[in-house]
C-alpha cells in the first residue's frame, strides 16, 4: 500500500520533518514530483540538513529512498546534496535509488530559466531559477533527456541537439549572462557520479514491493496551491503537486493509495510572486517571519507571511482527499494576544467559501475569525490535553471546519517536539 504526504498551502509546510518522523513505519520513501526547488529541512541530534531531491527518509537505516520518474534531477545539485549528507549517512548509495525515467535538468535548462524570468520584467513569477520549468516543458514537448538516456550510445548527439535548441531560445530572449563551458564541465563531472548510483525501473520496484506487502510513503514537494492545474495559475510550479500526481510520478495504480496526510502551518506563507489573500504586510507579518525563521531553505529568500487561510485549506483538502492533518509551527504563534484565520472571501461585495478560478485578478477581501492567543509557550511534554485551552479550541475549530482530524502537531523543528494524538 501507498500513503501520501504532501503540503496543503504554498509550500514550505514542513514536509521534510514529518516525512522523516513517519519513515520508521515504512519500507520505502519515494519522491514523486518536483526538483531541486524543494527544500525539506530535517533536524535531529543537534544537526540540521536540507534535502532538495533526495527523499526525507534517507537518514533512517533499512529504508529505501527512491527518486521517482516524476522528479526532475540536476546532477550538480544532487551531488552537492550527497556531499552534505554522506558523513551522517555513509551508506547512502545502498539506500538511494533513482528512476531511469526521471528527466535531467541540463545546464541550458537553468540558463533558459534565468533568461525567461529576466524577459518577464515586473511580471516575473518568482522562479527559483533551478531550470525546473524548462525541463518539464521539454518533457511534455517530447524533447527531454532522461537519466536512462545517458547510458545510450547516442546520448551526446542528443545532448548537443538539445543544447543547440536551447541556445536559439536563449538568444531570442536577448540573454547573454552565462558561461556554458564552465556549466557543462560541472554538469558532466556530476553526471559521472549520478551514473554510479543505483538506477532502476522504479515503477517495477515499487509495484513489486506493494505486491509483497511493503509500505510506501510517497513524498511530495512544493504545495497544493502551487499545483499546475489547480493552484494560483500562472504563479505555480511546473508539476502536479496533488495526491493524483503520485500515480503518474511513481507508476502506481489509484487502488494502491491508502491514506493521504496533509501538512499545513498554523499560519500561511508564500515565496515569490502571486496572490496571497491573507498576507500581512505589517509588524505582525514581520514578527511571524522572524519567529518562524521564514526564509527559503533552498533559496534563502524571505517568505511572505499571513494568517491561516481556511478557504484555501478546505479547497486543497478537497482536491487531495486528505484523511489526516498534520499541523506545523504552532509554537510560532505563541505570544500573540490574538490569532486570526480567514473563514471566507468577500469578492465584489459577495461572500464566498470557494477559491475563485481567477484568484490572481479577483479583489479578495478575507473575512476573519479571531481567537484568543495561546500564551507564551507550548510544551509538547504533557501531550495534547496539557496544552492551553485556547490552543485546543483553535485545533478543534480547524478540525470542525475541515471535517478532518489533526493527528500530529509539531511544536518545533526537532523530531521529538511532536505530539501524536490517538485515533
Amino acid at each position: 500500500m501507498v500513503d501520501i504526504i504532501l503540503g496543503l498551502q504554498w509550500g514550505d509546510e514542513g514536509k521534510g520533518k514529518i516525512a522523516d518522523f513517519l519513515t520508521p513505519q515504512y519500507d520505502i520513501v519515494a519522491r514523486f514530483q518536483g526538483g531541486p526547488n524543494a527544500g525539506h529541512s530535517l533536524e535531529f541530534e543537534g544537526k540540521k540538513f536540507v534535502l532538495n531531491t533526495i527523499p526525507s527518509g534517507i537518514f533512517r537505516k533499512g529504508i529505501l529512498n527512491i527518486i521517482g520518474n516524476g522528479v526532475v534531477v540536476d546532477p550538480i545539485r544532487l551531488q552537492a546534496e550527497i556531499e552534505r549528507i554522506k558523513d551522517e549517512c555513509p551508506d547512502y548509495s545502498e539506500r538511494l535509488l533513482v528512476s531511469l525515467k526521471a528527466h535531467l535538468i541540463l545546464p541550458t535548462h537553468r540558463i533558459l530559466d534565468a533568461a525567461s524570468e529576466a524577459a518577464k520584467g515586473e511580471a516575473k513569477i518568482g522562479s527559483t531559477l533551478r531550470g525546473i520549468g524548462p525541463t518539464y516543458r521539454d518533457k511534455t514537448g517530447r524533447n527531454g533527456i532522461r537519466i536512462g538516456d545517458t547510458l545510450e550510445a547516442d546520448f551526446m548527439s542528443r545532448y548537443r541537439e538539445t543544447v543547440q535548441m536551447h541556445l536559439r531560445q536563449i538568444e531570442s530572449l536577448g540573454y547573454t549572462g552565462f558561461d556554458l563551458q564552465s556549466e557543462e564541465e560541472a554538469f558532466f563531472t556530476a553526471l559521472e557520479q549520478l551514473q554510479k548510483l543505483k538506477l532502476v525501473n522504479s515503477e517495477y520496484l515499487i509495484n513489486e514491493a506493494i505486491a509483497n506487502g511493503k509500505k510506501v510513503l510517497a513524498e511530495g514537494a512544493q504545495g497544493s496551491m502551487l499545483d499546475v492545474e489547480f493552484g494560483s495559475y500562472p504563479f505555480v510550479t511546473s508539476s502536479t503537486t496533488l495526491a493524483g500526481g503520485v500515480c503518474s510520478g511513481l507508476g502506481v495504480a489509484p487502488k494502491h493509495i491508502r491514506k493521504v496526510y496533509g501538512i499545513f502551518k498554523a499560519y500561511s506563507t508564500r515565496v515569490g510572486g502571486g496572490p496571497f489573500p491573507t498576507e500581512l504586510n505589517d509588524e505582525t507579518g514581520d514578527r511571524i517571519r522572524k519567529t518562524g525563521n521564514e526564509f527559503g531553505a533552498t533559496t534563502g529568500r524571505p517568505r511572505r507571511t499571513g494568517w491561516l487561510d481556511m478557504v484555501a485549506l478546505k479547497y486543497t483538502c478537497m482536491l487531495n482527499g486528505v484523511d489526516e492533518l498534520i499541523m506545523m509551527k504552532s509554537d510560532v504563534l505563541c505570544g500573540f494576544e490574538e490569532v486570526k484565520a480567514a473563514v471566507a472571501y468577500n469578492i465584489h461585495g459577495h461572500e464566498t467559501h470557494q477559491v475563485p478560478a481567477n484568484l490572481c485578478s479577483a479583489p479578495v477581501e478575507p473575512q476573519y475569525r479571531s481567537f484568543e492567543g495561546f500564551g507564551n509557550h507550548l510544551d509538547h511534554l504533557g501531550g495534547f490535553d496539557a496544552l492551553p485551552e485556547s490552543f485546543r479550541n483553535y485545533i478543534h475549530f480547524i478540525e470542525t471546519e475541515l471535517q478532518t482530524p489533526i493527528r500530529v502537531i509539531s511544536l518545533g523543528p526537532e523530531r521529538d517536539k511532536t505530539i501524536v494524538r490517538p485515533k
